[in-house]
């Protein structure tokens, strides 16, 4: 059986790095219910190896969402909820079983095509998570995405951005089925892929960021508050679009590059 090195604690520049970084990209999704967790997926990425960065991002990121999910409780939608479930769980078994890792320029190109398609679709065809079968379809794609490339965000937004929820609704809705999305990538790095491929973080750092995580996604909730729907899904719809043009190019520069 293969032995996993010990997590190491970060140095103290990367660590104050990580920590300012679980702060503030939580602040932002508190708000938008989104784009934070792109942005910590990139600075781990930049810092840490692929495993590491898929279980503290997995880590970090559930207790964000998980906390947003809790704080705005009473505005999911369950529905929409139980069928991003069934999908998320689909997904899970077709990787355990495959084993399927994609290359990362691959992962990301498709990520930054994604939302430009969805949100030119007509509008009987667009994708809607309110529509029959489209919480199923929504759960069962982020979370092969999330399982490959550790983010699903522009994709699940476009099945968010044409409902007709109110800001409240969306921002619990994506946070109940983020969260869970999360706990799939971490039980898939952490423990289902081969053990060379295992992703271990060091138990302090960890739990810093779950702190920092819930403090930045508390203090974004009189943000939220004070927001209408109308600028509210405005920037919603420019964040897709901005962050699916970061993936797009990051991609094609990592197939490019020496």
């Amino acid at each position: 059986m293969a032995v996993l090195p010990a997590p190491a604690m970060p140095s103290l520049p990367i660590l104050a790095l990580l920590a300012v970084s679980a702060l503030v990209t939580s602040f932002i999704s508190g708000i938008l219910g989104m784009a934070g967790g792109m942005i910590l997926m990139g600075i781990l990425l930049a810092v840490l190896s692929v495993p590491q960065a898929m279980v503290l991002h997995g880590v970090t990121q559930l207790a964000s969402n998980g906390w947003r999910a809790i704080l705005w409780r009473a505005a999911i939608d369950w529905r929409v909820f139980r069928g991003c479930a069934w999908g998320t769980f689909a997904a899970l078994a077709i990787f355990a079983v495959v084993q399927l890792v994609a290359a990362k320029p691959v992962a990301l190109i498709v990520l930054g095509i994604t939302p430009f398609l969805a949100l030119l679709l007509p509008k009987d065809m667009a994708l809607d998570v309110q529509k029959r079968g489209h919480p199923f379809a929504c759960g069962l794609v982020c979370s092969a995405l999330q399982l490959t490339g550790g983010i699903s965000g522009p994709i699940l937004d476009t099945f968010f951005v044409r409902s007709d929820m109110d800001r409240r609704a969306v921002v619990a809705t994506k946070a109940s089925t983020q969260a869970l999305g999360h706990v799939v990538k971490i039980g898939y790095f952490g423990g289902l892929v081969a053990a060379s491929q295992r992703g271990t973080v060091d138990p302090a750092l960890a739990a810093l960021m779950v702190a920092l995580a819930i403090i930045g996604t508390t203090l974004s909730r009189r943000v939220l508050e004070r927001m209408n729907d109308a600028s509210f899904r405005q920037w919603t719809r420019w964040t897709v679009m901005v962050t699916g043009t970061v993936y797009l190019a990051s991609g094609a520069w990592m197939l490019i590059a020496p």
